[in-house]
């Protein structure tokens, strides 16, 4: 094994996770600190942010408020157990949620990441059936191209092929997909919400049809697919499942782990397109990306609904050692005071116009076929390398990191979710960068 560079640390240990690791580590990309809206290298280079870390630092790396909530807390309760003991944090982080959320969603039940919250919401729409007489309805209905994380339940319900394929014989049984909502013949190009595809939530009658409804849990969506490549809904379409859902009895279930905390203009997705969903996932901007965190957000009739049996019996058998941890709560509190107190939910509203001219400006750049936009998530789709599908995308991320932009790639699209506290100025760097290397790429 060869000795690295002097003050590089060694890389062989750490098998990364999403990252092809050979040839990682042939060239590694290494962050040393992080201030607002930049990385900074160990060789002291400045990093634009174009992707808020991975959607989730919304306010900004380091954020003063945030780093002294979790010191302060540190400091005086490092861990408290979820189990049969409660601590304040825990208890006002999750009314502040439920405040901010929805109105018809009133409880929240705390996990630790976004993989973790679907998992969670699958159970709870489970036992939600089964506590009030209908335990044969075990079937969940996912979406092509849809991503939920990377748990059992949360790959099943997804439908991205890579992160599937090699664990295809231990997925969980019952579950079928909705047709993804990617149509780029007739909406390549959309600003916002594509004109097309309303229809395509129709597949779900035919899918409810063919298994029996009384048999199905709920439907699980992201409002907006993410890690797809910023997939916006067509109009009209998360309309007609909430629809479909209400008329057979089916639970909605939102994954807003990446939309969620002012993503798309608003507090959720769900208060930009109007549909409430049953069940909500949220992660990532909850602290701000600064302790690991997630939550389930249910509505109330869910909550009540699982409160049976004895009084002093346990009503949801389900947990985690981390549930409510008190410096994830102190986060939470701390980003969600932040969001309110900087009115960065309001920011990213009137910043995505902005935002949105400025992308919709590569249009006609070399390998460009499509730019998709809502609030401030942007995708650029490249037409792929025959032969060599990803490759056009990884040669722009590493072009664009040496040029000191951060931007993301999802198979050949180019994503950019940039912190809310972004400046017009910032946005036209990442654009203009973005452009240059498109020209240089083959």
């Amino acid at each position: 094994m060869s000795t690295p560079p002097a003050g590089r640390p060694d890389l062989q240990a750490y098998w990364m996770p999403f990252t092809a690791n050979r040839a990682y580590k042939s060239d590694p990309l290494l962050l040393a600190s992080a201030a607002g809206m930049h990385y900074t290298t160990p060789d002291g280079r400045q990093i634009l942010d174009g992707i808020a870390g991975l959607w989730c630092v919304n306010a900004g790396h380091c954020h003063p408020r945030i780093v002294a909530a979790i010191r302060e807390q540190a400091g005086r309760l490092d861990y408290a157990t979820a189990f049969n003991l409660g601590h304040p944090a825990a208890f006002e982080l999750a009314d502040q949620l439920v405040k901010l959320a929805p109105e018809n969603l009133g409880h929240a039940f705390f996990v630790n990441s976004g993989s973790e919250a679907v998992d969670t919401a699958l159970k709870i729409a489970l036992a939600y059936h089964r506590a009030r007489g209908e335990g044969q309805r075990f079937r969940f209905i996912g979406r092509e191209r849809g991503y939920h994380g990377v748990g059992f339940g949360g790959m099943s319900v997804g439908g991205m092929v890579a992160n599937r394929r090699t664990f295809g014989a231990n997925m969980m049984p019952g579950v079928d997909h909705l047709p993804h909502t990617h149509d780029l013949a007739r909406n390549a190009f959309s600003r916002g919400q594509p004109a097309h595809g309303a229809g395509l939530a129709d597949a779900l009658e035919r899918i409810i049809a063919l298994h029996d409804p009384s048999t199905i849990a709920g439907v699980i969506v992201e409002p907006v697919a993410g890690s797809a490549g910023v997939l916006v809904p067509p109009v009209g379409y998360l309309e007609r499942l909430r629809q479909i859902c209400d008329r057979h009895g089916l639970l909605l279930i939102f994954d807003e782990v990446i939309t969620g905390f002012g993503r798309t203009g608003a507090a959720f997705a769900a208060d930009t397109f109007g549909v409430r969903p049953d069940v909500m996932t949220v992660a990532k901007g909850i602290t701000c990306g600064a302790v690991p965190m997630g939550a389930v957000l249910v509505d109330r009739r869910i909550y009540e609904g699982c409160m049976t049996g004895p009084e002093q019996g346990v009503e949801f058998f389900h947990g985690y050692t981390y549930s409510g941890h008190p410096l994830a709560c102190a986060a939470g509190l701390a980003a969600l005071a932040v969001y309110r107190d900087e009115d960065l939910f309001g920011r990213a509203a009137r910043l995505a116009p902005v935002f949105a001219d400025a992308l919709h400006s590569l249009k006609g750049a070399p390998h460009v076929i499509d730019i998709r936009n809502i609030g401030l998530m942007g995708a650029v789709e490249l037409t792929p390398r025959k032969d060599q599908p990803t490759l056009r995308a990884l040669e722009v991320f590493r072009r664009c990191f040496d040029r000191g932009v951060l931007v993301r790639t999802t198979g050949d699209t180019i994503a950019l979710t940039p912190p809310l506290i972004i400046e017009p100025a910032q946005i036209d760097r990442i654009i203009t960068t973005l452009r240059a290397v498109l020209a240089e790429v083959a």
